[in-house]
């Protein structure tokens, strides 16, 4: 079944694009990405929906005509007598070229994306964006808010690195769920969200507890990744266009409770961001701070 749907998918990539897509979370029955709120997700999502799903489309389409050619021309009935000779020299030598000039026309444009991914904006450098096809540029400003995000066993600790301010983060229950914050998604919801600015570059460096275990910081809406190792400062950035609350998970398989970490970001406008964050700096009172946010 599960080859069966790849196939299906792969036979009509207009439909990736038409799907309607889940807003900061995962929806029942959606197959396509999370709606991109970032440069670098617009990229990754730019790269799917175009080169890798036509690749993919007339591989399937290439293969399925194969096996038509030979259940109708080389069965039992059509070809009593079998061919005899075992190698041709130039299909072996088409075999093995194709593949590699396709990985390699898969691999320049995702080697842009990882590159984008990993160098945080300094106001100068451009993006590829959604225009990666077509060579386009996108600007990004510097970053101007620095955050630590660490992973313990088994929730996550942030730190806002220039105010020198950091909270815990854990899952919510679904009792706690349903007294502290209805409406909000199983598995996902937290009871501290990090907050951040809209229309603001964030540089996020991920790292682990020094006695802890190898985790991963993921958020798909805004198409990051990255290890978060002890002893190791890894860095990544994003800049989020629209407001709201977009949830991630460990994506590194770090022990009992790896399922049960999960990544909330809660983006707010600007005003709202510099309220906070001042309030939690003066009180280093993460819910103080967070009371003067718009209610959930």
């Amino acid at each position: 079944m599960g080859a069966v749907s790849a196939a299906a998918m792969a036979l009509v990539p207009a439909m990736a694009s038409a799907q309607e897509v889940g807003r900061g979370h995962p929806e029942p029955g959606q197959f396509h990405l999370q709606e991109s709120v970032t440069p670098i997700m617009d990229s990754i999502v730019a790269f799917h929906d175009g080169i890798l799903m036509w690749t993919i489309t007339l591989i399937v389409l290439f293969v399925l005509a194969l096996l038509v050619v030979i259940v109708v021309r080389f069965n039992a009935k059509a070809n009593p007598v079998p061919a005899r000779f075992t190698h041709n020299t130039l299909i072996e030598v088409v075999w093995t070229v194709v593949p590699i000039l396709i990985l390699v026309v898969i691999a320049i444009p995702s080697f842009g994306v990882l590159s984008d991914q990993m160098t945080v904006p300094d106001g100068e450098r451009k993006y590829l964006g959604a225009n990666i096809f077509s060579l386009g540029e996108v600007e990004v400003p510097e970053a101007s808010v620095t955050i630590k995000a660490s992973g313990e066993q088994w929730y996550w600790n942030y730190e806002y690195v220039d105010q020198g301010v950091a909270f815990d983060s854990n899952i919510l229950s679904e009792e706690e769920i349903a007294e502290l914050k209805p409406g909000q998604p199983r598995l996902l919801a937290v009871n501290n969200e990090l907050v951040v600015p809209v229309d603001t570059t964030v540089r996020l460096q991920v790292t682990s507890s020094p006695t802890g275990v190898i985790h991963a910081f993921a958020v798909p809406s805004f198409g990051i990744k990255v290890d978060a190792v002890p002893g190791r400062l890894n860095e990544t950035w994003f800049n989020a266009r629209e407001t709201g609350i977009y949830y991630g998970q460990c994506s590194e398989l770090c022990g009992k409770d790896h399922a049960y970490m999960p990544i909330a970001v809660r983006v707010v406008s600007a005003e709202e961001y510099e309220a906070f964050i001042t309030a939690f700096a003066e009180s280093r009172n993460y819910a103080e701070a967070a009371a003067l946010l718009p209610a959930l």
